[in-house]
């Protein structure tokens, strides 16, 4: 298992090292002490599987207020995703910004994303089952998002013509966002 820093604070590749024998593979998902030597200390209360059947689906871009902020470690079990990430911390220096990295099940890739980020992704093929761990639970009421295409985000997604849920196609841009909730510091 290899940790690697990405270029928002917090933020965490981990790629993962399979051991291989005429039986097949083992990895090793988590390891809390070498997540924890990175700063990692999150108690995971639920673990999520959503499984997307088209390709060019977009799921997001996703948040909880507090007190249910949650941070994230997401895994592809199934095929490919685009999975985007966007810092919400209005404290931050990269408040506004996001990154995206490539999740399958052929590279292995997780991503950790701490609290106070917009999370979502792009499915690069059809039938992906994307698993997720939290530390906090769904709560409806603290539940939150914003646009997938968002001009100021500017986020390079791999379609311009998306399936998305009525939920996704009605969440407010960034600056509609702000200008409507002050809510964000919770975040």
């Amino acid at each position: 298992m290899k940790i690697i820093p990405r270029s928002l604070e917090g933020v965490f590749e981990i790629r993962l090292s399979p051991l291989s024998d005429h039986r097949g593979q083992f990895m090793r998902i988590y390891d809390e002490s070498i997540f924890a030597s990175y700063g990692i200390n999150r108690r995971w209360i639920q673990e999520n599987q959503s499984v997307t059947i088209h390709k060019g689906t977009i799921r997001g871009l996703h948040f909880q207020y507090s007190p249910s902020t949650e941070a994230k470690l997401v895994r592809v079990a199934a095929g490919a995703v685009l999975d985007v990430f966007v810092d919400l911390r209005k404290e931050s220096p990269t408040f506004g910004e996001w990154d995206s990295i490539e999740l399958s099940e052929d590279n292995r890739a997780m991503i950790y994303i701490p609290r106070g980020f917009a999370h979502g992704f792009c499915t690069l093929c059809d039938h992906c089952a994307v698993q997720y761990k939290v530390d906090s639970k769904f709560s409806p009421e603290e539940d939150s998002g914003i646009r997938w295409n968002d001009p100021l985000l500017a986020v390079k997604w791999p379609t311009d013509t998306p399936i998305l849920s009525d939920k996704d196609k009605n969440l407010p841009t960034l600056d509609m966002f702000l200008s409507q909730n002050k809510r964000l510091d919770s975040v």
